[in-house]
């Protein structure tokens, strides 16, 4: 049975429930150093603002305190570039909970932009998520990327040109996805082997197909399901398929709108589909072999309520959603 809900579980959202310190980052030669340094030190309740203006990050970023904030001036005022990085495996990794994420960019990492792993509440609040260099396979794979997590929210937010998610939630639990616009990613939103997540009020255009929800075999956490796909704008997802050879996304058909495969409960309803040219909404079974023994390939109690739907559809040619069709998918 589908659960129809309002949001995932909200901590500390508004405001940090301890009065903490405040650690003040400007741009200049030290701002590496000196942000790293406010990271590893910051305690709950402390504030690392980040004043307006481009700061050169030539290193991965880390967070393993709880219950810190991260807060600039806007997401194109305040800006970390990683474009001259030599070291790390992302732009900005928090392995802590309760962090607060709000009004700045990340640009331009080596691999993921900002990665969320094991933590129980994160807020992503008016945050961009960017490769400025436009689609390209050698851009890192996700912009706003929470897994193994639960009570996530993700509001307002921007993510372009990830080669494989702009905005990823993998393995978690207790999650909102709401108000964010995601474009020129091979996938806009992924939901995946994830249960108890809305996703609403969200504008994916451009990309090669807009939201996707889906189970795989073989990870850690598994069976994803209760999902909820409302008031989104899916709109001329249109981008040539340009993840690496070898990905499992680099299967996903230029112009698909919304993608369900392997997954129970889901509920598609109140969105506006527009122009997607391979299909508007696409509900099919995991088609690879695989060796889970409890792995579900097949979609379960899928709803399609009231959408407003035009255009598209217009693509002939198989729909199979497994190996590398960077080619055929352009076509």
């Amino acid at each position: 049975m589908i659960r129809h809900f309002a949001a995932a579980t909200v901590v500390l959202w508004g405001q940090s429930a301890f009065a903490g310190n405040e650690y003040h980052i400007f741009p200049g030669d030290a701002a590496e150093e000196q942000l790293q340094e406010a990271l590893i030190l910051a305690e709950p309740g402390d504030t690392i603002i980040l004043a307006d203006g481009v700061y050169d990050i030539r290193n991965g970023l880390s967070l393993d305190n709880p219950d810190v904030t991260i807060v600039g001036g806007g997401m194109d005022r305040s800006i970390l570039s990683f474009k001259n990085q030599s070291g790390g495996a992302e732009g900005l990794l928090i392995t802590a909970g309760g962090a607060i994420l709000k009004d700045f960019a990340v640009e331009d990492t080596k691999g993921d932009a900002i990665k969320i792993k094991g933590v129980d509440g994160v807020a992503i609040v008016r945050v961009r998520a960017e490769w400025t260099n436009g689609p390209d396979e050698t851009n890192g794979a996700y912009g706003l990327y929470p897994v193994q997590t639960k009570n996530v929210y993700i509001d307002g937010s921007v993510a372009i040109g990830a080669s494989d998610a702009g905005i990823y939630v993998g393995q978690s639990r207790d999650i909102t996805v709401r108000g964010n616009l995601v474009e020129y990613n091979v996938a806009g939103i992924e939901i995946e082997n994830s249960r108890d997540a809305l996703v609403e009020a969200n504008i994916a255009m451009h990309n090669t197909g807009g939201l996707l929800v889906f189970d795989l075999p073989g990870l850690p956490v598994m069976g994803g399901g209760n999902v909820v796909i409302a008031g989104n704008q899916v709109v001329d997802n249109d981008t040539p398929n340009f993840a690496p050879k070898g990905n499992i996304v680099a299967g996903v058909r230029r112009g698909t709108g919304v993608m369900i495969m392997a997954n129970e409960d889901v509920a598609v309803t109140g969105n506006t589909l527009i122009n997607n040219a391979t299909s508007q909404i696409m509900v099919l079974a995991y088609p690879n072999a695989f060796n889970d023994k409890n792995y579900n390939p097949y979609p379960r109690r899928i709803q399609i309520g009231a959408n407003r739907i035009a255009g598209g559809g217009t693509v002939r040619g198989s729909s199979r959603w497994s190996g590398d069709c960077r080619t055929s998918c352009s076509k």
